[in-house]
């Protein structure tokens, strides 16, 4: 065995951690105070859990693990906002353009 292997145990899918409250008052704060949020659902990877972004109307975004896809639709759902999934939906432009724009002026941000 190798010095420095990881090993996996039963049911593990990835090496992140699992979301938890301080993940959904994040969340749930983001949603309170931005306007026309939309949700774009993040499948696992062999690195994180599944994870939510929050798009707000103006492109500012944020990202944390949630409990799943249907725990993403869950939240959604309770928060009254849309949900899409990235892979069939893609990011919104807004989302580009703001990134674009905190590149250019990251003192504003």
């Amino acid at each position: 065995m190798g010095l420095f292997r990881r090993r996996k145990k039963a049911g593990t899918t990835s090496l992140d951690r699992a979301a938890d409250r301080a993940d959904l008052d994040h969340l749930e704060n983001f949603v309170r105070t931005r306007r026309g949020v939309e949700a774009y659902i993040e499948p696992r990877t062999t690195v994180t859990e599944t994870t939510v972004m929050l798009i707000a109307d103006d492109g500012e975004w944020t990202r944390r693990r949630i409990d799943g896809p249907d725990g993403a639709r869950r939240f959604a759902h309770r928060m009254g906002i849309p949900v899409y999934d990235v892979r069939l939906m893609g990011y919104p432009q807004r989302m580009r353009d703001f990134n674009e724009r905190r590149k250019r002026r990251p003192d504003l941000y």
